[in-house]
């Protein structure tokens, strides 16, 4: 139990400030920016990469159409590797969205 004499770390009250707002929660999110190249392998991960995790749903912001295909095809693997990173049913669909570099 925190001791309400001690400093809240930023971290849990932005976590709580961010439920109390309905925000997912950004544990997630974390883990998989920190494991996206080995989530998805470094030349992919060059040209996608994690926009939101929201509702079981990670959303991946790719460069170019074609990387959008490449996701698709690899869903069920990243899905499979999402579960091994973060926990089984934190991330249950896999949604790809073009938006150019940067």
């Amino acid at each position: 139990m925190h001791d309400p004499n001690e400093p809240t770390p930023l971290r849990d009250s932005l976590a709580e400030v961010g439920a109390e707002l309905g925000l997912p929660d950004p544990g997630p999110l974390e883990a998989l920016t920190r494991h996206w190249p080995e989530i998805v392998g470094p030349a992919v991960a060059a040209h996608a990469r994690v926009g939101a995790v929201r509702d079981g749903i990670l959303t991946v912001i790719v460069d170019a159409a074609p990387w959008a295909t490449q996701l698709r095809y690899l869903e069920a693997d990243i899905l499979l590797r999402a579960a091994e990173t973060l926990g089984a049913g934190v991330v249950h669909n896999v949604r790809v969205r073009v938006d150019g570099p940067g």
